[in-house]
């Protein structure tokens, strides 16, 4: 995808200031963006577009159903299962970062400490080809650079 493509993303996560950072930086690429506090939000629009989403990044840790359930639902969803679910979260727990892989999530990205490190993985999510793009043990968690 070139800087000039437009992808719409959605995003689900329960903390308010994550969502208004990943606003503002959505914003200043350019780049739509829907955001969701809950995984049933997501799921639900999901179900009921427009809009379309091209890419889906979810938190794990969330009330009402988590991240995990929610990304099961999407790839077991034969009309979902081909958008691409990057997990964005805190967690660096081994556990959970397999068990994403293995429900289909295509990266792992562990919520960076500053806006600048979010907006380069923001920026490497979005220069990713994810219809050749096979995640792999080593390729699956995302390393800054």
């Amino acid at each position: 995808m070139d800087d000039k493509a437009l992808t719409t993303i959605f995003y689900a996560d329960d903390d308010t200031d994550d969502l208004d950072f990943f606003r503002e930086i959505a914003n200043e690429m350019d780049q739509p963006v829907t955001l969701f506090e809950h995984g049933d939000q997501l799921l639900q629009r999901l179900h009921n577009p427009p809009p379309f989403a091209s890419i889906i990044f979810l938190d794990l840790n969330m009330p009402v159903k988590s991240g995990f359930e929610v990304l099961k639902q999407i790839n077991e969803t034969p009309s979902l299962h081909h958008i691409p679910v990057i997990i964005l979260t805190t967690s660096g727990n081994p556990n959970d970062i397999s068990k994403c892989q293995e429900l289909g999530a295509k990266l792992y990205i562990r919520k960076p400490t500053s806006v600048t490190a979010l907006k380069k993985a923001i920026h490497y999510v979005l220069q990713t080809n994810w219809i050749t793009f096979t995640p792999t043990d080593y390729s699956f968690l995302y390393k800054p650079v």
